[in-house]
């Protein structure tokens, strides 16, 4: 993934409180925690940006693949930061590619990919991606 680990190839930034459960035995943010950072560094993005309505949306993101590569610990208190941007658009489905970087830190901690599709939310069934979702996902689109 070209400049998954550079601050410069993300075109969106969020902050991440890390906290003192998020520390494992070892002293270091546990890798599963970081799967918890993607999900809300994504979610956050839809619902600010692309106004997902949470509770009454009839189209939802379901996560159908993720992936980490960590690269240097981090540990509460450290203050983090979530970069993101988009990989692949499909119709339905996205591939969001997501950086944790220690503050204002230029090389990242951790990287991967983090794969929505999009479904009716009674159904459950793959459904386009609602406009301006769609619109907001593009703005953050890499070239």
């Amino acid at each position: 993934m070209a400049d998954a680990d550079q601050r410069q190839g993300y075109k969106y930034f969020s902050d991440i409180t890390t906290r003192w459960m998020d520390n494992d035995i070892y002293g270091h943010v546990n890798n599963v925690v970081y799967y918890s950072y993607f999900d809300s560094i994504a979610n956050q993005y839809l619902i600010e940006q692309g106004g997902l309505d949470i509770h009454q949306a009839g189209v939802i993101g379901f996560v159908v693949a993720s992936s980490c590569e960590y690269k240097s610990p981090v540990a509460y208190p450290q203050l983090l930061e979530a970069g993101f941007k988009v990989n692949r658009l499909g119709n339905s489905s996205v591939e969001y590619a997501i950086g944790i970087f220690v503050k204002d830190a230029s090389i990242a901690s951790a990287y991967g990919t983090f794969t929505h599709v999009f479904v009716d939310r009674t159904t459950n069934k793959s459904a386009a991606i609602p406009a301006p979702i769609r619109a907001a996902l593009e703005a953050v689109k890499i070239d």
